[in-house]
């Protein structure tokens, strides 16, 4: 009746091994010299994965998590194994090389991980957040225009964009600085709740909501970047746990210097 996650690191060498076992027997090789039964092997392993009604008394349910890693040699993702594994898992953390010497951790890739669990979870994540589906669609919906709003940047320079589309650009980081970027060693940062990060998310994308209502009103962006509010938002990972009130006085602060400039900005 336990629930048992299994780390497979990594199923690469795994293939390595079967492709010079392969060699050595003398069997026909498949693509880059990998045995043509691979991708069965690798399904016959993934689908051990899953729920069970265990046999005996008293009822009990148990389950099985298979987490595999996968290391494509020079991050190449058309590598047989990883592209065998992709046509078999619902879920995949890619891990960019670019975010670790960054030292934006954890290094996972926001563009390129997935999950096709979605509708599955949602009705558990509505218990945090009721609109959860909607909130997550809409951050990755931001970083995805961070990530074409900087080849036009690289083009022509920043210049070129719209008030709208720097906004966009800011919000998208503070995204990644503030929300998906987490420091291990930090005793509060370690954890996050699901509610905290609920709470955390939301309050990134008011900010957005808000900035784009003072903008409309004739603010300037860099008065809506600069308010002081944004300090609290982006320290809002470091809130104690039983400190959630905390984030209610920093809604209603960002509500209030938002209602300053769009007075400012109607006068």
């Amino acid at each position: 009746g336990y629930n048992v996650l299994l780390v497979a690191d990594s199923t690469s060498r795994w293939a390595e091994a079967m492709r010079e076992m392969g060699g050595r027997l003398e069997e026909m090789p498949g693509e880059e010299g990998f045995p043509s039964y691979m991708g069965s092997r690798l399904a016959g392993f993934y689908e051990r994965a899953g729920m069970v009604d265990c046999l005996g008394s008293p009822e009990r349910t148990g389950s099985v998590t298979i987490a595999g890693a996968v290391s494509p040699p020079g991050a190449d993702f058309s590598e047989p194994v990883t592209q065998n594994t992709l046509r078999i898992v619902d879920a995949l953390f890619a891990l960019d090389v670019g975010l670790a010497n960054k030292r934006h951790f954890p290094a996972i890739s926001w563009l390129q991980s997935y999950s096709l669990y979605v509708d599955a979870v949602k009705e558990w994540w509505n218990q945090f957040d009721p609109g959860w589906e909607e909130t997550r669609a809409r951050g990755l919906r931001i970083l995805q225009q961070e990530a074409e709003l900087e080849e036009i940047v690289r083009l022509v320079g920043t210049d070129a964009l719209s008030w709208k589309d720097r906004l966009t650009m800011e919000v998208a980081r503070s995204i990644r600085e503030d929300y998906l970027h987490q420091n291990a060693f930090d005793d509060v940062d370690t954890y996050t709740s699901l509610t905290k990060q609920y709470r955390m998310l939301r309050l990134i994308l008011e900010f957005a909501d808000k900035g784009q209502q003072a903008l409309d009103a004739g603010a300037n962006l860099s008065e809506v970047i600069d308010m002081p509010v944004r300090e609290r938002i982006g320290r809002a990972k470091y809130i104690l746990e039983d400190a959630m009130p905390v984030f209610d006085e920093i809604e209603s602060e960002l509500a209030q210097q938002t209602s300053t400039l769009i007075n400012r900005g109607g006068l």
